[in-house]
């Protein structure tokens, strides 16, 4: 990450928390390196501005580091619901809607996603896409057993899946699953269907698409101007 692209992500991370996080609140975090800006704004609030929050982790990594900043971290079914939660993307399109799950930690954003009564997303500019898919691959969170056979059945949709590694072996995520990064080569049509049918394959968690999910967007421009899309 250059310094440029860190200071965007840094400004845009701190713009969404001090817009949307308010004291009393329950607030669901992010994971990822702009969810890191946004958690340590978070503990700015608490440590110096005394707010009062209760915090949900979507990864051990950022509940590790909500910790030690001093936030209190608390188990999801603990909560009624998420009053807002502050993360990162990997692509953005037009309508708000999101390819996320290259940190690892789709499967826990999700569901803290769909428990939040506002999602706000944080990128900076080189994440804006006209079509989901272009960019970046989608990451698809599957069962270690028979993962052989859910790679093929992932390569039937169009896409082209790779095994995620880290060093020689596969990378595991916190459930305890493995990840495929599927590159569609023209890209993501009919995102819907496709969501619909790579979550009906046998085998798959969890897709990396999150679409009507989306209450807001902070876009960090490298003219140093800040874009809120809703």
């Amino acid at each position: 990450m250059t310094a440029d692209v860190k200071a965007m992500k840094k400004a845009a991370a701190e713009r969404a928390v001090d817009d949307f996080v308010k004291d009393g609140m329950v607030v669901g975090l992010g994971t990822g390196s702009t969810a890191y800006f946004a958690i340590k704004r978070v503990a700015q609030l608490v440590n110096e501005k005394g707010y009062d929050l209760r915090c949900v982790a979507t990864s051990l990594e950022s509940e590790r580091i909500a910790r030690e900043s001093g936030i209190t971290v608390c188990d999801l079914d603990e909560v009624e619901s998420v009053n807002v939660t502050i993360d990162g993307a990997d692509e953005v399109d037009p309508k708000l809607n999101l390819i996320k799950g290259l940190g690892g930690a789709l499967l826990r954003e999700k569901i803290v996603a769909a428990a939040s009564e506002m999602e706000i997303i944080v990128v900076d500019e080189s994440k804006t896409v006209e079509k989901l898919g272009t960019k970046a691959p989608l990451p698809v969170e599957v069962l270690r057993f028979g993962h052989t056979k859910t790679e093929y059945a992932l390569r039937r949709q169009g896409s082209e899946p790779v095994l995620r590694m880290m060093g020689d072996a596969p990378f595991v995520t916190d459930g305890g699953n493995y990840i495929y990064d599927c590159r569609f080569p023209e890209g993501i049509d009919s995102a819907f269907f496709k969501e619909t049918a790579i979550d009906a394959i046998p085998g798959v968690v969890e897709c990396g698409l999150f679409l009507n999910m989306t209450t807001a967007v902070v876009i960090a421009h490298s003219d140093g101007s800040i874009e809120v899309r809703d």
